[in-house]
């Protein structure tokens, strides 16, 4: 991996985290459509889009291609198995009152994908790194102790997102024909689930809310757009950077919770917040180290 290599996948890093932060404004503007609904029709317009998307990159024959290989075919449908749960676990929580249990999960999560990048990847950690997570746990355990639980949506939402990042990190599919395999065979069912409920005026046409529905069609847009981010940056940066970068998102959303949706907090939260950002200085300046240490191969001209 080279500077320049490096510098590209940590601003897809940043580009993918700061949409997701700002998603939430996007589903709480779905209301009143109920949350299997949203998933479903995230589920069939994920692939619909990723699809299309993908046609302007690539040829037909170089999509379909991958049908020859049962092998990669059948990563990808393990990769979309466990991205589809992360996503039906994180919409079913926000529209269930578990958005601590969430948030809790989101910052787990970022522990849990440096971890799988020590164990599966052997990364190396620097002492940045070590402060950082040691900051980070310590955070963790204060808002575990402060709620008293270990809750399973924050397990499920943490472990399920570093599985499916280390799925990624070890393929090498171009991330698009990647997606649209990874949507493909649950897009089916998710197709033929909303004929069934549309059809017999339970789904989300049912609602007559005509501004979500169509809300509702783009919400595959934006659904790939951070994660085709996300599927390039893990190509081109260590996990930990991916894991350690993921505290950008819930602090986003956790802002948007409190200024903008006026949501309760309290101290302890911000603590914890806190406290996280002071392990994300530390982290920032070791990566910055690292990045003067990489070989800085090709030419930073970006012209065509």
């Amino acid at each position: 991996m080279d500077k320049r290599e490096y510098r590209t996948g940590a601003l897809y890093v940043l580009l993918c985290q700061l949409m997701w932060g700002f998603l939430p404004i996007y589903w709480q503007a779905l209301e009143p459509i109920e949350s299997w609904k949203i998933v479903l029709y995230r589920i069939l317009t994920m692939f619909i889009y990723s699809y299309i998307v993908a046609r302007f990159a690539y040829s037909k024959e170089e999509i379909w291609g991958l049908m020859a290989d049962k092998k990669k075919v059948l990563r990808s449908f393990a990769a979309g198995l466990v991205l589809t749960f992360n996503w039906s676990l994180y919409i079913w929580a926000m529209n269930s009152g578990r958005v601590i249990q969430a948030s809790i999960g989101y910052f787990i999560e970022p522990i849990v994908i440096c971890a799988f990048g020590i164990v599966l990847f052997k990364e190396k950690l620097t002492k940045y790194n070590i402060v950082a997570m040691c900051l980070a746990l310590i955070a963790i355990v204060i808002i575990l102790v402060h709620f008293g639980q270990l809750p399973g949506v924050a397990l499920g939402l943490a472990v399920s997102w570093a599985v499916y990042s280390a799925i990624k990190k070890a393929s090498d599919q171009p991330p698009l024909i990647a997606l649209v395999y990874e949507t493909m065979p649950y897009a089916v069912l998710a197709l033929i689930a909303i004929v069934y409920i549309e059809a017999r005026g339970v789904g989300a046409i049912s609602v007559n809310a005509p501004r979500q529905y169509a809300m509702l069609w783009a919400s595959g847009l934006m659904t790939l757009i951070p994660v085709a981010l996300f599927g390039y940056a893990a190509k081109k940066t260590p996990l930990q950077l991916l894991g350690l970068a993921q505290y950008v998102s819930p602090t986003i959303s956790l802002l948007l919770g409190i200024f903008l949706f006026r949501e309760p907090t309290d101290r302890v939260q911000m603590m914890a917040l806190g406290i996280i950002w002071i392990g994300l200085v530390f982290f920032t300046y070791g990566e910055f180290e690292r990045m003067k240490e990489l070989p800085n191969t090709g030419s930073d001209d970006n012209s065509q």
